[in-house]
């Protein structure tokens, strides 16, 4: 089925920003309470966000088979069931009915006042019901800094990363939509020559820059996803901001791995940027050495040139770009991390979601947490304010932004922004 949406002549009806991240060409997909207090699935067009519920009640996806409920829900799960061929046709369709010269809709201004909101008309909500999360950790220079600072740099990766991507399963209660935000957390960490540990708030709080991407039903108990179909069960992508307490980590993580140190909180963007309309923006990933086993032996372009940055908003409300980075140097893809994830029979679920890892690039100015940035705390981070972070203090907002650009048009992911809050006095 040919991808209509994508075509870079298009332009809407609907006014679009220049250098918006929504123009005609994205058609994401998102869930939001109106104005009239209903909640309700849409898109987004430049900064106008649509009613896709009420569009469907109006008779305009009258020849795609739909539900009558499927976009009256409070998640975008049912839909993203439908697959693929679904996700297109409502897709190309909405593209069809906004573009500059149809006149449908565009003439009729009272379902206009039914279906269309501005962005300051409504309230973002998480847009899937994530049953299962696994973060991954796939950035070959994130792990290489990693492995430098607690272990010995001259084997900074450990003998399996090379061969899987590693992975382990978080906790989907705490994943939250951006605009919510953050509660420092408090825990046990071991200071610096302690022999015992002691209880009281994180001092080492981070972020982590990563991208997850959203799944729909896959596969059967017992049956992996070939590598070669895997992006067929990959919904979309969204931003997302794995906050990380590295002190409580560190103390806890062996030898079962993260646990209250990750699960307090997990930020995304509202918006799912579907992988067809990034289809433009692919690029060839890393070159793996070694060859992956065969059911990680993936052919042609299978990462995305999206840029990444992430800033920091002090109370004074000045800003400053901590990092610019990007997802195409991502060592382990999307297909290689859902196969891997598979290949024991593990079942994937509509509404699942699956984490990058920290995306960090070759440069200082490209790491994708204050860990790296600061370099484990042995570096000052200078502020637009005239402060300095090693790692985020309360009252901090951090805010991170995705976007791709080619042949003059851009596909954007929106923006996390999440405010730090004081840890609770226990």
């Amino acid at each position: 089925m040919p991808l209509k949406a994508n075509d870079p002549s298009l332009t809407s009806w609907l006014p679009v920003p220049e250098n918006s991240d929504f123009p005609i060409q994205n058609i994401p997909f998102g869930v939001f309470l109106t104005r009239d207090d209903i909640i309700t699935i849409g898109t987004r067009i430049g900064d106008h966000a649509i009613d896709l519920g009420a569009l469907h009640q109006l008779g305009y996806f009258r020849d795609i088979p739909l539900t009558d409920d499927i976009f009256l829900q409070d998640t975008l799960n049912d839909f993203i069931s439908d697959g693929k061929k679904t996700w297109r046709l409502v897709r190309n369709r909405i593209s069809e009915l906004f573009q500059k010269n149809n006149q449908e809709l565009q003439k009729n201004q009272e379902h206009q006042k039914i279906v269309l909101f501005t962005m300051d008309e409504i309230e973002m909500q998480l847009p899937v019901q994530i049953g299962d999360y696994t973060d991954f950790y796939s950035s070959k220079e994130h792990a290489t800094n990693v492995g430098k600072m607690f272990r010995d740099p001259d084997n900074a990766l450990l003998p399996n990363w090379l061969h899987l991507p590693v992975g382990y399963h978080g906790r989907s209660s705490t994943i939250i939509p951006s605009g919510t935000p953050v509660r420092r957390p408090n825990g046990q960490t071991l200071p610096k020559g302690a022999d015992k540990p002691v209880f009281g708030p994180s001092r080492l709080l981070d972020f982590e820059l990563e991208m997850a991407f959203i799944t729909t039903d896959a596969n059967a108990l017992g049956e992996p996803i070939k590598i070669d179909e895997a992006e067929d069960y990959i919904f979309g992508l969204v931003l997302f901001n794995d906050w990380s307490a590295r002190d409580l980590q560190k103390w806890e993580y062996v030898p079962l791995g993260p646990f209250l140190g990750k699960n307090f909180a997990s930020s995304i963007s509202p918006w799912i940027v579907t992988l067809d309309a990034l289809e433009p923006f692919r690029v060839a990933s890393p070159k793996q050495d070694p060859h992956p086993l065969p059911y990680l032996a993936q052919k042609g372009k299978k990462s995305f040139d999206i840029h990444l940055e992430v800033d920091i908003r002090t109370e004074d409300g000045s800003q400053t770009t901590l990092s610019r980075t990007n997802f195409k140097y991502m060592y382990w893809t999307m297909a290689q991390q859902l196969a891997h994830h598979t290949i024991n029979g593990c079942k994937v679920n509509s509404g699942d979601m699956l984490g990058s890892g920290t995306i960090s690039g070759p440069t200082p100015d490209s790491y994708g947490s204050m860990l790296e940035l600061s370099w484990q705390g042995t570096k000052e981070i200078p502020l637009a304010d005239g402060t300095t972070r090693k790692f985020l203090k309360d009252h901090d907002t951090v805010v991170m932004k995705g976007y791709c650009s080619r042949d003059g048009v851009r596909i954007g992911f929106g923006e996390i922004s999440t405010k730090i809050l004081p840890a609770l006095e226990l």
